[in-house]
């Protein structure tokens, strides 16, 4: 079954194929990523309105693009998959809109996709995939979560952050230390020139019981010790590598509680910040010293794409879900209310896209 997929929930726009006829890497045909970091730079954020724009620009042309990549025609498609939230909503109706109008006219079915199950299921499309159960970090700019994941499609909250999440945590803390939009991988990479040690700020809520997070406070002391240092550029390499330090060493230790609380070895890690160095490092020490593992996405799979949306919606096509056919996303979606991906029944089954309503 070949599936179109296409990400459109923020700021950038994604198209990509796979083939469930192949296995592991190799079911990925093709995929393309365009991002609006420059659109938006000036702004210091994204937009929604000029992503949702820009999106109506671009994800016509990098669909012709990524199929031609592939060697398929339109005609060559077996199913559609776009994600349906959550994110912002002009731009979930963008890629809702054109997946739809593909679907109808090629007479093939269609289905809404989670943003973060997308992400959670990336590293699922490697060569030696993880089986559940297992125990997923979703880490991203949006998102700071931990879940238990006993099946494809049955989710467990452990965890998730209180406040800014792990990947908005680096952008504020970059920008108020004058780096440039976006300042989370340019944060990472000026850490690898400071010097370890030289601050020490403090690993949030890892001095109590439970799997949540906080990072606002751990933003706050690297504003104070930056206000209060000599501000050079030394210093600020200082600084990052602290905060760094502090961001992996928490997601560290509430990863090996979480993998204790559920009970397994295995560690999947998704999102954004899942393409940082120095966290790869450190939870893959973590999962093989407890003789598990620990699985991520190749990096250029690790921030939105198009990839993850036609891998989790191939999934949920080749068992017969189907979404609505009304035009429909949703902004704020529950993972946990998605359905569990089962074999195929007799008869296709719906409900693996948001409920059809007004929007």
């Amino acid at each position: 079954m070949k599936v179109l997929g296409i990400e459109t929930s923020c700021d950038e726009t994604g198209v990509a194929v796979y083939d469930t006829g192949r296995s592991g890497a190799d079911g990925l045909l093709a995929h393309a990523v365009y991002s609006q970091i420059a659109l938006h730079a000036e702004y210091g954020g994204v937009v929604p309105e000029l992503a949702s724009r820009d999106h109506v620009r671009k994800l016509l042309p990098l669909v012709r693009q990524t199929l031609a990549e592939a060697g398929l025609s339109v005609g060559d498609l077996d199913g559609v998959a776009y994600t349906a939230g959550p994110g912002l909503v002009g731009a979930l109706l963008v890629g809702a809109g054109v997946a739809r109008s593909l679907a109808w006219a090629l007479d093939v079915p269609a289905v809404g996709v989670h943003h973060m199950e997308g992400h959670l299921l990336a590293p699922l499309m490697e060569d030696d995939p993880p089986e559940p159960p297992f125990v997923a970090l979703l880490v991203s700019g949006g998102h700071t979560q931990l879940v238990a994941v006993e099946a494809i499609g049955r989710y467990r909250l452990l965890g998730e952050t209180l406040d800014d999440a792990a990947g908005e945590a680096f952008d504020k803390t970059a920008k108020l230390m004058g780096l440039p939009y976006p300042g989370g991988p340019q944060l990472a990479a000026l850490a690898e020139a400071g010097t370890p040690g030289r601050f020490r700020f403090p690993r949030p809520m890892t001095n109590r019981p439970g799997l949540d997070f906080s990072f606002s406070g751990l933003k706050t002391q690297v504003m104070l010790a930056w206000r209060d240092s000599d501000q050079s550029d030394a210093t600020r390499a200082d600084i990052a590598r602290g905060f760094e330090d502090a961001v992996v060493d928490t997601l560290a230790i509430k990863c090996e509680r979480a993998l204790d609380e559920a009970g397994c070895d295995t560690l999947v890690v998704a999102g954004g910040v899942g393409a940082n160095r120095r966290l790869r490092a450190r939870l893959q020490e973590m999962a093989a010293r407890r003789g598990g593992r620990a699985c991520f996405p190749r990096p250029a799979l690790c921030t939105d794409n198009g990839a993850m949306i036609a891998f989790a919606g191939a999934l949920r096509l080749e068992a017969g879900q189907r979404a609505p056919d009304a035009v429909h996303v949703t902004p704020r979606w529950d993972m946990a209310t998605l359905p569990e991906v089962r074999a195929a029944a007799a008869a296709p089954a719906t409900g693996a896209g948001p409920a059809p309503g007004p929007r």
